[in-house]
């Protein structure tokens, strides 16, 4: 959302509050009615290639991640969630829109350095919804939705932004065409370069410390944290508190690092009484990179990684914390995908939905909560290719890849590793026609994605 609507949603917003009405009244009506209290804050942290079978709460043997095994004890922990993508910046598009990426014309690959495009910043993130309601809303980490004047955090919704643009690996330093390749890393606060290169060894630390720095200046608010880690994305690093700890080798030192963050986060809500009153997400954007081995990730059980289509690609771990709220040592099994975030956060915080832009996610409030008889509300997910193409269907526990036409039953084989096809073929015609029509659908209303000529910045220094 664009700076001009934010200040008259924002100036709304502030007459709502000086007659005594909830903020989202002075907009619109909302899906439902909020509480009195809705107002929660909001933590989302978001691993970069995080394999399923990353952390010892989902059965690492080595990696040791006491502080989100400690939020999936005293939290839920999902075991089907999906991202809509099995690559960067469509699954980021996903996550912040609610849309699957192809509805809002971020399904072609990633962004790369040299691109012009970017989010549409018409398109109503996360960080747009809350802060319509008032919250104080943070982006820090990386981006990787556009990096273009018009196109970084602060044009989609965030106050305050201190990240990287891209992946960290998007840089004639870490590339091996390095004598041509012009591009550099850059760190940046809101629209301003801090440094060129920034150590990476560094980055989860510094992350950590920008995200407690935010928490401690807004407690007595609400806010929304969205902490985007560069890690474990190759190259890794981790730093010299880390170095060496892990029996994994620098991959589990990277793992715990960023198991530390969460720790960090966890303590700063702690120390301000918040904990009751905030809801914490651990996830990932996609699987792990395998071909690069003891520097990449497992996906456990999983079949596949980053960039396909197999469960490895596009399943990965999910803890959701939440102390009062959500039912300790719960685990749901139930369908569900980083697009029902945006729903979700929606309903519990009353922000307006009712007349926005079409989306393809669903409020799971009453499964976080433990609610009696809650199941998936999710018919059917698509699985797209990296470039956007349909890939496969998952209704129910089947699941259909369309190019190969294998038909896998993902609840009883996790693994994918015996094809049902022949078994049930009028399902497979089934499932087939449902894949096609939900694509038709999602592409003929899909909205385009933004272009921008002016670049913010230079390659490099």
């Amino acid at each position: 959302m664009g700076p001009a609507r934010f200040r008259f949603f924002r100036a709304c917003a502030v007459l709502a509050a000086a007659i005594g009405l909830p903020a989202g009244c002075a907009l619109r009506h909302p899906t439902g009615p909020p509480k009195p209290d809705a107002s929660p804050n909001i933590v989302i942290i978001f691993a970069d290639d995080q394999g399923y079978g990353d952390l010892s709460c989902y059965g690492h043997p080595t990696i040791h991640t006491p502080h989100i095994d400690r939020m999936a004890a005293e939290g839920m922990k999902l075991t089907q969630f999906y991202v809509a993508s099995p690559v960067c910046s469509p699954s980021r598009a996903a996550l912040l829109t609610g849309c699957y990426p192809k509805r809002v014309g971020m399904h072609r690959h990633v962004v790369f350095p040299p691109d012009d495009w970017g989010l549409h910043t018409d398109e109503v993130t996360i960080a747009d919804l809350l802060r319509e309601r008032g919250y104080a809303t943070a982006c820090i980490g990386k981006w990787h939705l556009g990096h273009r004047r018009g196109l970084l955090p602060t044009d989609q919704g965030f106050d305050e932004f201190f990240g990287v643009p891209y992946s960290n690996d998007m840089s004639r330093f870490h590339r091996s065409e390095s004598d041509t390749y012009p591009h550099a890393l850059p760190l940046m606060r809101a629209d301003t370069v801090l440094e060129w290169e920034p150590d990476q060894h560094e980055l989860t630390r510094r992350y950590t410390e920008e995200a407690v720095n935010f928490i401690d200046r807004h407690h007595g608010e609400p806010f929304f944290l969205y902490l985007p880690h560069s890690m474990p994305h190759i190259p890794i690093y981790a730093s010299e508190a880390f170095a060496g700890r892990s029996p994994r080798g620098l991959y589990g030192d990277v793992i715990e690092e960023i198991d530390w963050s969460v720790g960090e986060i966890r303590a700063a809500l702690e120390r301000h009484g918040l904990s009751e009153r905030t809801l914490v997400v651990f996830t990932s954007d996609n699987g792990p990179w395998l071909p690069f081995k003891t520097r990449g990730g497992t996906a456990g059980p999983l079949r596949g990684g980053k960039g396909s289509n197999w469960e490895g690609g596009q399943r990965v771990p999910c803890v959701v914390w939440w102390p009062g709220r959500v039912p300790a040592g719960s685990i749901s099994r139930a369908v569900t995908t980083t697009m029902d975030l945006l729903p979700t956060i929606a309903r519990l915080t009353g922000a307006p939905l009712a007349d926005r832009r079409r989306i393809d996610g669903h409020d799971i409030s009453a499964l976080l909560s433990g609610e009696g008889g809650a199941t998936s509300p999710t018919e059917a997910f698509i699985y797209y290719t990296s470039n956007g193409e349909p890939a496969g269907i998952r209704r129910g526990p089947w699941k259909l890849l369309l190019e190969a036409g294998e038909l896998y039953d993902v609840e009883a084989d996790i693994g994918e590793k015996w094809d049902r096809a022949q078994e049930h073929p009028e399902l497979v015609a089934e499932l087939r026609v449902l894949a096609e029509a939900r694509d038709a659908e999602i592409t003929a209303t899909a909205r385009p994605r933004m272009s921008v000529l002016e670049p913010l910045f230079k390659a490099g220094p």
